[in-house]
């Protein structure tokens, strides 16, 4: 009998296991069924998966289309609504990769939502608040043809994440590849006549960029990979480009300065440029003698180099090259040589072949933005230029200085010479800083003698004026709260750098230094050649000679002259030059409001 009943017992036990198994196994399948079926077929509004549905509309229509004619940005309202009978959780994207020349993506704005994460968003229930979601769409078409944006819809339960299928893509906030921007503006006079560059060309096109603290100029865009080159639009600063009679690109001192990643190069003070740039940039370095298009015979690879002569021709229209939007009334190299001597632009935006690469002129560093980077505001113009996406801060107040870019603008200091610009972070922690021009003294630039033969130090008229009346706040130039926000003392560098040698000589000195001394402590000093912003920043004719930190021997010095000549003779030391401060701003200084343009210059404090 006993065990009769235990027999019994386990066959109960084993029906009831059997049952729980079976109603789980049922159970994981409707739940399955319910909330992982996505809804993308072609033509489908609405579709039925278990008891979840969904309804789409576009401007008012039930669709799942977005259409846009060509050459034309569109709108769209786009409504997704839950018409089910409980809560659940959509998800809404497009399907397959945009063609070449077409962005879309959302616009924030007030009323309407932000479209959901891949994980989705949950809707409430058919007739009650929130049951649906409204989003604006924009869509720019630059392509020769009308485009079709199929929309897709993903659906479950509202407590299980949703995936995006294969060919489903998340709509992000709207903005337009730079390239697209620069071709879709029928102001900027596009050029098709060279089937590797679309240049843009005429007097004054919407082509103004602001990236890492300098302003641009879009120069073309790549037709194989819709790479946009852009050269700054004032000189950098300004060295000799080579040795005498070495005329190279390759291996040049113009090369290394532009390429160089550290502090005191152009490459190591652009914003994560990475992100931004190609580094594998083809510069074609070809010596010609004539300014037609140069065959590809030196081919540079790099990430930043110069605008050849053709590049540079191309962007005027017939021979009205005064007029042209690259003439900025100063002297500066190019990339090409006839062998002999360097093709350079003149202050009259003339093209000349009489300079040897020994001499020195300005820089304007030119680099190729990605296809990929967005434009997140601005029209184009001076005073209102493109900005990119990821180089567009807001908010910055309490934001610390010494993380920001070289070329940002600041306003320091009081009345007339209340401008600065950021030049780099040479002292880890500090923020070296000169003003935006010049001094001036109602109005008109201040003038100093650098006296014949000695090396700056507080002991010249110079330097002593720079380190005491200059700091003193009755004489007008600083608060006493700004004085305290300028470090104590710096190293400031005095190499001596002659004709046809390297711009790195003015720091890091390996000639002979009889006579002279490689570096002095002071709170205030001056740029050295070749230093970053050591050069004009506005046209010929409303700008001075001032002095520098080099010297070329015990009888002259390095100056930048008006046109943005940084002469390695000529200039005696004991004449009377304008003067150009420069210190460093302590690691605790904040920035308090701005956005480091010069519209709107970054405003200072400080931490405790």
């Amino acid at each position: 009998m006993k065990k009769l009943l235990l027999e019994t017992s386990f066959s109960k036990i084993y029906m009831i296991v059997m049952i729980i198994i079976t109603l789980l196994l049922v159970g994981v399948y409707f739940s399955y069924a319910m909330f992982t079926v996505s809804k993308e077929k072609s033509n489908a509004i609405s579709i039925v998966t278990g008891n979840l549905t969904y309804k789409l509309e576009v401007d008012g229509e039930e669709s799942n289309k977005l259409v846009v004619p060509s050459g034309i940005t569109k709108k769209f309202i786009v409504t997704l609504s839950n018409p089910n009978n409980r809560k659940a959780r959509f998800n809404f994207y497009y399907l397959g990769n945009l063609k070449e020349g077409v962005d879309t993506g959302y616009i924030e704005e007030n009323g309407y939502n932000i479209t959901p994460v891949e994980t989705g968003v949950n809707l409430e229930k058919d007739g009650t608040s929130g049951s649906s979601n409204t989003y604006i769409i924009r869509v720019s078409n630059i392509t020769d043809e009308e485009i079709t944006i199929n929309l897709g819809v993903s659906v479950g339960l509202d407590y299980n994440d949703l995936e995006l299928p294969d060919n489903g893509y998340l709509f992000t906030e709207y903005s337009i590849a730079l390239s697209n921007k620069l071709l879709s503006d029928k102001t900027n006079n596009l050029n098709y006549e060279d089937s590797e560059q679309t240049f843009i060309t005429g007097e004054n096109p919407n082509n103004y960029i602001w990236y890492s603290g300098k302003l641009w100029r879009a120069v073309s865009i790549d037709t194989s990979d819709k790479s946009v080159k852009m050269v700054t639009e004032w000189c950098i600063s300004s060295i000799a480009y080579n040795t005498t009679s070495n005329t190279a690109f390759a291996g040049s001192y113009m090369e290394d300065w532009l390429n160089d990643t550290t502090v005191d190069g152009f490459l190591g003070n652009l914003r994560d440029y990475k992100n931004f740039i190609k580094t594998d940039s083809k510069w074609n370095a070809t010596i010609i003698t004539d300014t037609t298009k140069p065959p590809k015979t030196t081919i540079v690879t790099d990430a930043i180099g110069l605008l050849n002569i053709y590049e540079y021709i191309k962007s005027y229209t017939g021979t009205t090259y005064e007029k042209g939007y690259l003439n900025n009334g100063l002297n500066w190299w190019t990339l090409t040589s006839n062998g002999n001597n360097m093709y350079t632009v003149n202050r009259n935006g003339e093209t000349e072949t009489l300079h040897t690469p020994r001499s020195s002129f300005g820089i304007r560093p030119v680099i190729n933005i990605k296809k990929d980077v967005k434009v997140a505001s601005g029209s184009g113009t001076k005073d209102d230029p493109y900005r990119l996406k990821g180089d567009n801060d807001s908010n910055l107040s309490g934001t610390l200085l010494n993380t920001r870019y070289s070329g940002e603008y600041i306003k320091f200091g009081t009345g007339e010479n209340s401008l600065y610009r950021i030049v780099s972070h040479e002292t880890p922690g500090l923020t070296k800083v000169t003003t935006a021009e010049p001094l001036k003294s109602n109005g008109e630039f201040e003038t100093l003698s650098y006296e014949d033969g000695m090396q700056y130090s507080t002991n010249t008229e110079v330097g002593n004026f720079l380190n005491n009346s200059y700091l003193n706040p009755t004489s007008g130039y600083f608060t006493n709260t700004q004085i305290n926000m300028i470090e104590d003392s710096t190293t400031w560098y005095l190499g001596k750098v002659e004709a046809g040698t390297s711009y790195k000589l003015a720091k890091y000195n390996t000639v002979d230094m009889t006579n002279y001394t490689v570096s002095t402590n002071a709170k205030v000093g001056l740029l050295r050649y070749g230093e970053l912003m050591a050069s004009q920043f506005d046209r010929y004719d409303k700008s001075i000679i001032y002095g520098t930190l080099t010297v070329v021997d015990e009888t002259y010095l390095r100056v930048i002259s008006e046109d943005c000549n940084a002469y390695d003779y000529y200039q005696l030391i004991d004449n009377l030059y304008g003067v150009k401060p420069t210190f460093n701003l302590k690691f605790n200084v904040v920035i308090t409001s701005g956005d480091g343009t010069k519209e709107r210059p970054f405003e200072l404090g400080s931490t405790s």
